[in-house]
């Protein structure tokens, strides 16, 4: 991931008023943990009319969805839910020759509260003058936890461990 292009990101979803929260391995390393991680992992408003801002945003930085899906089928929460339903969709991959070294990923549902979560961010600058809202910390554990996978519970325990928290390295 270039964090050029994640500054462009940010740019661009603010530009287009679009709300979202950065999630995933650029909020573990927001929270304190230094790793890195390949793409940037975003829950955005999931409103139609956000939605099409969304995409006419990353699609005016090279942006695509690497499945064929279009602005109005994602904004159709029946279509959304069918997916996650008989695909096993959650995010979508979305690719750009332009920033080829970053891509981003999409959560088609809500794994939390977007309203309460957006009110209750992290705020973090990505670069002057460049606010960006990262999940707090209790609930990118909780959605960690909930993934379950290899890398989402070692980011539990070195988070749990850098604030002071108990971790699996206790038992």
């Amino acid at each position: 991931m270039k964090l050029a292009s994640f500054e462009a990101i940010v740019r661009a979803l603010t530009g287009a008023v679009v709300r979202f929260i950065v999630v995933g391995g650029i909020a573990v390393i927001a929270h304190g943990y230094g790793r890195t991680t390949r793409d940037v992992d975003l829950v955005i408003d999931l409103r139609a009319d956000k939605i099409a801002n969304a995409f006419n945003a990353l699609e005016a930085l090279g942006y695509r969805p690497r499945v064929p899906i279009s602005a109005a089928q994602f904004a159709d929460a029946n279509l959304r839910a069918r997916w996650i339903r008989d695909k096993g969709m959650k995010v979508p991959n979305f690719h750009s020759d332009a920033h080829r070294e970053t891509p981003i990923d999409l959560f088609i549902s809500e794994p939390f509260d977007f309203e309460d979560e957006y009110r209750s961010a992290f705020m973090q600058e990505s670069a002057p003058g460049l606010p960006v809202r990262i999940l707090r910390l209790e609930s990118l554990l909780r959605m960690k936890a909930e993934a379950g996978r290899g890398q989402d519970l070692a980011d539990i325990d070195e988070l749990n461990l850098l604030h002071g928290r108990k971790s699996s390295y206790d038992q």
